[in-house]
């Protein structure tokens, strides 16, 4: 398993679909996840640093969490199958919980648990953003988000449908 960190979110357009996008903590590869507008908001808020009034879904299931007295350990994104993400919880003592990934990032944001991708997962449908794209120092997320949003302007979702 491969630690990854969250770059940020980004419709698609003219789909107008949201996308996560990954990186490996140590490493170059970057995971995007095509996600639904309630979780990119979800995630979007979180990194933002926007809370709203009142307990979003993400934010009532760690309060539910904490309730039960367990925690969140972690986020393992563990495959894809026809070009759809799977995911796991790893609570505390307590058996892991299938999740949708972009449900898994949104609440590992929250509680600052650890997003973890299979090595195979990020082999396979992990792309490596062209350095040509690098406006000079290549340090910081904002040169991330940059490349990602060149790399968005030419992308479609059956670039990473798992082929050979």
């Amino acid at each position: 398993m491969r630690e990854m960190s969250v770059v940020g979110v980004r419709v698609e357009l003219p789909a107008n679909q949201p996308i996560v996008l990954l990186t490996e903590v140590e490493g170059e590869k970057f995971l995007p996840i095509w996600i639904g507008s309630a979780e990119a908001s979800a995630i979007a808020y979180e990194q933002q640093g926007i809370k709203p009034p009142r307990p979003l879904t993400h934010d009532l299931l760690v309060n539910v969490i904490e309730a039960l007295g367990s925690k969140l350990e972690r986020v393992r994104i563990t495959g894809m199958k026809d070009g759809l993400y799977f995911a796991e919880l790893d609570l505390q003592n307590a058996e892991p919980v299938t999740v949708r990934p972009s449900d898994g990032i949104a609440l590992a944001l929250r509680t600052g648990a650890p997003i973890l991708a299979d090595d195979d997962l990020v082999s396979e449908a992990g792309i490596t953003i062209d350095e040509a794209t690098n406006s000079g120092d290549g340090e910081g997320s904002e040169d991330e988000v940059e490349k990602f949003r060149e790399f968005l302007d030419n992308v479609t979702p059956e670039d990473f449908a798992g082929g050979s």
